[in-house]
């Protein structure tokens, strides 16, 4: 199984982001950890003998939290719950929130996967998007994560935002692979409502000049020596990134903190998003989750083509077949022959697996998969 906490905190939201975070003082912060600590070891009972292979520490920011407090909810972790001896543990972080001692705090507790919030390199779109720091703050932070150990480091990259052009997104793509990452998360922008950039009338690049964003990612980080792994990933050779892998091959994990997702024996749910709620039950997970759905064979079936086929190695027909009984051919041969014929699919050995082509209009695919 895997194991996300969700830290909420931030020093200010950009204005892009949708994700359940917000600004907090150092007393709710603390508040906060006691009460992620205490669902931690009443959530332990549900999953004792099952082996814990990866961490993602998420937010929000979770290295706005203060000292010691990462280490704290680490030492829980490994209390409670049994790691694997090569756990991969990672931890978003942002410029601005960043300094020597709160990274060899990180090192010694274990965390031994860092994930840096850059999402450019320009300074014009480092202010359009909200962002806190500057792109000299951001290298700061990141030489100073290398020379005090970290050997695995990504980098989140943000295309098509506005005012941005192929250009732009060319420079930043280089300048960042010039300083040699492990893994480049490169995501596209998606205007979500509720957020100031769907209130504003924003001058963002047109679909041919997306596209063209898209395509020379992979291209140039390959030069780099990146290979694409999914659709948004590109990491060095065995630096790919084990959370999210689990994440789109449906294995299990327990999501603890405020609003965090769990998928827990192919049931779907969620804890509550009302802060109140959290602090005052979190000791009682039953009392704080929400939103709980018991998946059908249909729904694994949907989910395990769309949720697989995001990764360039696609599904397999083999592991199809083990998990539902059925071939794959049983259930979807007619779509897989649509798309086939569409160049939007191939077959390679035993895996079906999205073209060039099909990677450029996926959700085209992906929504072909769901009954």
């Amino acid at each position: 199984m895997e194991l996300y906490v969700h830290i909420p905190f931030c020093v200010k939201k950009c204005d892009y982001c949708d994700f359940l975070s917000f600004p907090m003082g150092s007393r709710e912060k603390k508040q906060y950890v006691d009460a992620l600590k205490r669902e931690l070891q009443s959530a332990a009972e549900e999953c004792e003998g099952e082996k814990v292979s990866s961490v993602f520490l998420g937010g929000g920011t979770p290295s706005v939290l203060e000292e010691g407090q990462i280490a704290a909810i680490l030492e829980c972790i490994r209390e409670n719950y049994h790691l694997t001896e090569d756990c991969e543990i990672s931890m978003e972080a942002n410029p601005g929130t960043l300094n020597a001692e709160k990274l060899s705090e990180y090192l010694q507790c274990g965390i031994n996967r860092l994930s840096l919030g850059c999402q450019s390199t320009i300074e014009k779109e480092l202010r359009s998007l909200g962002r806190i720091h500057s792109f000299a703050e951001f290298v700061e932070n990141y030489e100073m994560a290398r020379s005090i150990g970290f050997s695995n480091i990504n980098v989140d990259l943000m295309s098509a935002i506005p005012g941005q052009d192929v250009k732009a997104w060319e420079k930043n793509l280089c300048t960042i692979a010039d300083l040699e990452p492990e893994h480049i998360s490169a995501y596209s922008l998606i205007v979500e409502e509720g957020t100031p950039f769907y209130e504003r009338e924003l001058q963002l690049p047109s679909e041919e000049e997306e596209r063209q964003m898209y395509e020379m990612t992979a291209e140039i980080l390959e030069v780099y020596g990146f290979h694409q792994y999914e659709i948004s990933n590109y990491a060095k050779t065995g630096k790919e990134c084990r959370h999210n892998i689990g994440y789109w091959q449906r294995v299990d994990y327990l999501g603890v903190g405020l609003g965090a997702a769990s998928l827990r024996c192919n049931s779907r749910f969620s804890n509550t998003s009302v802060m109140e709620h959290y602090l005052r039950d979190a000791g009682s997970p039953d009392k704080i989750r929400e939103n709980r759905e018991e998946l059908s064979v249909q729904d694994q079936m949907e989910e395990f083509m769309f949720l697989g086929l995001r990764m360039t190695g696609g599904i397999s027909r083999e592991r199809f077949f083990r998990e539902f009984g059925t071939t794959l051919e049983n259930v979807y041969a007619r779509r897989v022959r649509k798309l086939e014929k569409l160049g939007l699919l191939e077959t390679q050995g035993d895996a079906l697996r999205l073209t060039q082509k099909g990677i450029s209009l996926s959700n085209q695919v992906f929504v072909e998969f769901l009954f």
